[in-house]
């Protein structure tokens, strides 16, 4: 319930203060909407303004070049006979629309001419005959009249028996683009490589560099600076002022001596497009004004509506609330009682893969101790008790790592483990290969590995790290039983992190996503329960590594164990 006449207020000022910053937003956004569309206009029209005089060029310079090769101009510069050489020039001129045709003699004098006014004129001082004379092809000049403007020709040697008899001069009509670009509402220029205005529909900027055109203005009144800032009353900076008025600066290159195509163009007609605009959205925001105090003035008989209205939904959101309450309470209760089951469902879970771990880690060594037992005996009943005792402290080895792997059952069911200890994963490599010796001598295995000469030094527990790569080598094993030849690669690099890759030839990996996941195992059943490769990532991942695998082009499975090396700032901090 709207109570306080100010707070009435502050509505309206509000409404006006919004009314205005949608109009300026509205005059900033189309300005820049109409103004990008102007821009496109005038640069396509500048792409065939700039057509139109390259291709007045390239038709004129071809001009020289046929009335050089005229066997009538030569014969008449060689007889000295010009009596219908203008003539014969004039209709030519007439055919081709060139804006002036002149045929000059050895000494520069023009023996013909379109215009006869001409005739008798000497040019031996003109750039277009000076070069004409020294090049054999034909050459462009652009030179500047006495009485204003400029003058565009082409000019070429007449040869005669492959000497210089005369020049031929072909004036370029470029000055009718002038008189046409003068009938638009644009102010076009052409500049030269010296940023020159050569072509103007502004005669005043002949001869002057574009900045000098553009400073070429006139003071205007005090009236006309009041009227001039109204005018331009726009969210963009004008790009320059053309007799007094804004205007908006496009360029175009010519490809022709690095010259350029300028326009400017007014911005009055997207003023009025805006202007059109802001108009509708001044008088549609004076109608909403005008409603809104409409409905201001029936505050007062609604205010006994509001209240009942108020009043009632208060009712029902506080029955609500004492609903959700009483629900909230019960979810409660439930999620406790969940949470009870969830923590005995983990517990149960957790220890049966602590005994699936332990039945899959024993069941290695156990078979090797079973196999050094075996030749142990064979030995003693050779008489080679020595080589016994090497298999018996073998056995005592695999004794220790069984205890090893005891104490490691902890670390499966939460993170972390024993302290770990620099550890050069070459030797671990060799570790696992001599506990997989028994393992290997009964198959015919090809193995072949590639190890730094240098140490690889990484901060892990060795025996969980030896654990992951005898993993690595019983999968490899596993896999090429029905290959006839079997391989198994170890390559060992270092850089920034240390990779172990065991590569083997084998049938490969079927199912990529699931292959680390715990009990899932693609061997007959009795060959394995599926947790070792599971355990071997989560080993890795507590060494702070990486555990990936994928399949090999060539055909078979890559196993790669990234670690972090161990560089000797680690080592000075540890």
């Amino acid at each position: 319930m709207i109570r306080n006449p100010w707070f009435l207020r502050l509505i309206v000022i509000a409404f006006i203060v919004t009314a205005v910053s949608v109009i300026w937003n509205t005059n900033a956004f189309l300005t820049d909407r109409f103004s990008e569309t102007t821009r496109n206009r005038a640069e396509v029209r500048l792409a065939l303004y700039t057509g139109h005089v390259l291709s007045e060029l390239q038709r004129t310079s071809v001009v020289p070049l046929l009335l050089a090769r005229d066997p009538a101009l030569i014969s008449s510069l060689n007889s000295g006979d010009f009596s219908v050489t203008s003539q014969r020039l004039i209709t030519a001129q007439t055919e081709i629309g060139a804006a002036s045709i002149l045929l000059l003699d050895l000494s520069g004098r023009t023996v013909a001419a379109t215009d006869r006014t001409r005739l008798g004129s000497s040019h031996a001082s003109a750039a277009y005959f000076v070069d004409a004379q020294r090049s054999k092809d034909t050459v462009f000049t652009l030179s500047e009249r006495v009485s204003g403007g400029f003058e565009f020709t082409y000019s070429r040697a007449v040869l005669s028996d492959n000497r210089v008899v005369g020049v031929i001069v072909v004036g370029a009509e470029l000055a009718k683009f002038e008189r046409v670009w003068s009938g638009i509402t644009d102010a076009v220029a052409v500049v030269d490589s010296e940023n020159r205005v050569i072509l103007s529909t502004e005669p005043r900027w002949r001869g002057l560099t574009i900045g000098q055109a553009l400073a070429v203005r006139s003071a205007p009144s005090a009236l006309e600076r009041a009227f001039q800032l109204t005018a331009d009353w726009t969210y963009n900076t004008p790009d320059a002022y053309v007799r007094g008025e804004a205007v908006m600066r496009n360029e175009a290159r010519i490809p022709f001596r690095g010259w350029k195509l300028i326009s400017f163009t007014t911005y009055d007609s997207i003023r009025e497009q805006v202007n059109a605009v802001l108009a509708l959205e001044i008088m549609g925001f004076a109608v909403l004004l005008a409603m809104i105090f409409y409905f201001l003035s029936r505050r007062a008989r609604l205010q006994s509506v509001v209240a009942r209205r108020e009043s009632a939904e208060l009712r029902l959101l506080n029955a609500r609330l004492q609903r959700e309450i009483a629900e909230r309470e019960k979810v409660q209760k439930d999620l406790a009682v969940a949470e009870q089951t969830l923590a005995q469902s983990s517990k149960l879970a957790a220890l049966g893969e602590m005994s699936a771990a332990v039945s899959h880690e024993l069941n290695q060594p156990l078979a090797a101790m079973k196999t050094y037992l075996a030749g142990a005996r064979l030995l003693l009943q050779r008489k080679r008790a020595e080589e016994a005792l090497s298999s018996f402290q073998r056995i005592d080895d695999l004794i220790e790592r069984m205890g090893a792997i005891t104490r490691q059952l902890k670390s499966y069911a939460r993170k972390g483990g024993e302290a770990f200890e620099p550890v050069d994963v070459r030797s671990c490599v060799s570790s696992a290969l001599s506990m997989m010796e028994p393992t290997l001598r009964t198959r015919a295995v090809r193995i072949s590995r590639v190890l730094p000469r240098a140490a690889v030094m990484v901060m892990a527990d060795r025996v969980r790290l030896e654990q992951v790569i005898i993993n690595l080598l019983r999968n490899a094993l596993d896999a090429t039983k029905e290959v006839p030849e079997p391989q198994v690669e170890i390559l060992l690099t270092s850089g920034e992190i240390a990779t172990l890759a065991v590569r083997d030839n084998g049938h490969g990996i079927a199912d990529l996503n699931n292959l680390f996941e715990p009990f899932y195992t693609t061997k007959k059943p009795g060959e394995g329960v599926g947790l070792g490769l599971a355990i071997s990532s989560g080993i890795v991942k507590d060494l702070g590594g990486r555990l990936t695998a994928r399949n090999a082009p060539g055909g078979g499975a890559v196993f790669e164990v990234k670690l972090p090396i161990l560089s000797e700032k680690t080592q000075a901090a540890e």
